[in-house]
């Protein structure tokens, strides 16, 4: 039986990003934040000019994106409990693996106990943020007033998370903030190091920067003394930056961390203004919906 069919049982998805990282060393990830985007996620394909027919290999459930499907501020008001929710709610309908945004991790005491849930939920992974305080969205950068974690500390979470975990399949990445708060190249280079010294999986280095300069010197100096180090970049800011071209650069993981939440809202706003003004629902069905038919074909009728 097909397993997107069937399903998955919970230890077998929580090890699959690391034989994916294995076994491709480049892999792509979309965001989910709900069961009907989790299965966008897990059906969608696409076949390219060249003939190469691509999907997406697991999901990113985002902090930001999960807030916004509950109109809830990206400033981690939703709580532990009601994010499992939502995890729930992908990995019933869904097979591939799952990132964890774990924001800054929260105080380690808790942490810990999170990251035993995360694996018995099938979680492969979760990345933590080296900032503290209040949340405040990293593409703000120096706009907003944003504390950046003491590397001591920091190194701290990451190796509770990993004296925590119960298997060796999970993984925890260090996401550096370093370039997103104008800290200098040197600084991100000296605290990833740290990070990956204090047992960090892998690295996430974030920029919002919409050059990706920054970006691949700092790829070129990492990999240099960490080749075998996964890292990830999520090119929101920087869009213009190919796959391809992030493979040769050495990236391991690219996310695409909030592009669907963002692409349904403004359909979502004008098929509702269209039934305003049109006093009926026949424009918004022929410009912005997809029919009843199509959308029913993304969930399986029984099991």
């Amino acid at each position: 039986m097909d397993i997107n069919f069937k399903g998955i049982m919970p230890n077998e998805r929580l090890g699959s990003l690391r034989k994916l990282l294995e076994e491709k060393k480049f892999v792509r990830i979309m965001e989910a934040h709900n069961g009907l985007t989790g299965r966008i996620v897990e059906t969608v394909s696409a076949t390219r000019e060249d003939g190469e027919t691509v999907t997406y290999d697991g999901m990113w459930v985002s902090s930001l994106c999960d807030s916004t499907a509950k109109a809830k501020p990206d400033i981690e008001l939703v709580d532990f409990t009601s994010r499992c929710g939502t995890i729930e709610q992908i990995l019933e309908v869904t097979t591939k693996p799952i990132i964890l945004d774990g924001d800054t991790g929260g105080k380690i005491e808790h942490l810990v106990y999170n990251v035993r849930t995360l694996e018995r939920l099938g979680i492969s992974a979760i990345i933590i943020e080296d900032k503290v305080g209040l949340k405040k969205n990293s593409l703000f950068g120096t706009d907003v007033v944003q504390q950046q974690d003491t590397i001591e500390h920091f190194c701290e979470k990451i190796a509770a998370v990993k004296a925590a975990q119960m298997t060796k399949e999970f993984m925890c990445f260090a996401r550096c903030e370093s370039l997103i708060l104008k800290q200098g190249m040197e600084d991100a280079l000296k605290r990833t190091n740290a990070y990956v010294e204090a047992g960090a999986d892998g690295i996430l280095i974030h920029s919002k920067e919409k050059s990706p300069a920054e970006v691949v010197e700092f790829l070129q100096k990492f990999k240099a003394d960490h080749p075998d180090t996964p890292v990830v970049v999520v090119p929101t800011s920087y869009n213009t930056i190919t796959e391809e071209e992030l493979k040769s650069y050495g990236v391991n993981v690219v996310i695409y961390a909030n592009h669907l939440v963002r692409s349904a809202y403004p359909a979502m706003m004008n098929t509702a203004k269209s039934i305003l003004e049109h006093q009926r629902a026949a424009e918004a069905d022929s410009e912005y919906c997809m029919s009843i038919k199509q959308i029913l074909t993304l969930i399986p009728d029984s099991l």
